[in-house]
């Protein structure tokens, strides 16, 4: 007897208001920004628990949401489409964002380079120190962005006859891998993570153990999720590797060798500041 296997059939609408035609609100556009938002109050808490200033996580904020939008919009054009627009007929269309093609490596990269120039700012939050503690909402928002993949049945997983597979409507009747979904349901996990180690060592976290961490559990993992996915762009058909698992394999590696750097003297955490009554202080 044949066996019918009840597949989820997604037909999600990307936008929130459909038939409100002025107000083209979008799924993927509010969990992008949900990320950002419950980031900048987790990050608030971190620093108000550390004696820094609450008021710089707004600060980390703006460098966040540029420095994601520039490098994830660059990290696209360079490493998926360069032949399509360093071409005179399509130049301008590396700035109309809008249009989609955001690549979560370049992402990671303009951050990286972003806050390097933050704490030379800020000489009481290092470098690593920082992207100790930015990395645990950062893990946040890459669930909900990927989430928002979802909703926009975008980044599709292959075919597949497994119960839980999805038929993406929008883009074809074939029941393929929730490849947007298992990453997800990942980045929450290295969320939680990554926050119950601050919640136990905190101050006293050796610099770079984080961020190391998260280097080589975040793109260890879309390596291995990128199997389940199908190909981005027509150059990688054919390859062993697709560009998403090339460019994890140097993050992991270092990865690696922040944790093993984390391990020596050269990480201690900077002095703990001493508590000033007036930090943090609501004014009224």
């Amino acid at each position: 007897m044949e066996t019918i296997l009840a597949f989820i059939t997604w037909d999600v609408n990307p936008e929130i208001f459909p038939s409100i035609s002025w107000l083209p609100v979008r799924w993927y556009g509010l969990l992008f920004s949900l990320g950002f938002l419950i980031g900048t109050y987790i990050m608030a808490k971190i620093f108000v628990r550390e004696n820094r200033p609450e008021s710089d996580a707004d600060a980390i904020l703006l460098y966040m949401v540029v420095a994601t939008v520039i490098g994830a919009r660059l990290g696209h054009v360079v490493f998926y489409q360069p032949d399509y627009y360093f071409t005179p007929a399509h130049f301008i269309e590396i700035f109309q964002v809008w249009k989609g093609g955001l690549a979560s490596h370049g992402g990671a990269i303009g951050i990286i380079i972003a806050l390097y120039y933050y704490a030379k700012k800020r000489p009481d939050q290092p470098w690593l120190w920082i992207l100790d503690r930015i990395v645990i909402p950062v893990a946040l928002a890459g669930c909900f962005i990927r989430f928002g993949n979802l909703m926009n049945s975008e980044i599709v997983g292959k075919p597949a006859e497994v119960a839980w597979a999805f038929i993406f409507t929008r883009l074809d009747n074939i029941p393929r891998h929730p490849a947007q979904l298992y990453e997800s349901l990942t980045y929450l996990g290295i969320f939680f993570i990554l926050g119950g180690i601050y919640k136990k060592q905190g101050p006293a976290l050796p610099q770079g153990r984080l961020f190391g961490l998260f280097l080589v559990l975040v793109f260890g993992m879309r390596f291995v999720w990128e199997f389940f996915k199908e190909n981005q762009v027509g150059f990688e058909q054919g390859m062993e590797f697709n560009m998403g698992q090339l460019l994890s394999i140097p993050a992991v590696l270092g990865g690696l060798y922040f944790i093993w750097r984390s391990t020596t003297p050269a990480a201690a955490p900077p002095p703990f500041p001493e508590k000033n009554p007036n930090l943090n202080k609501d004014k009224k």
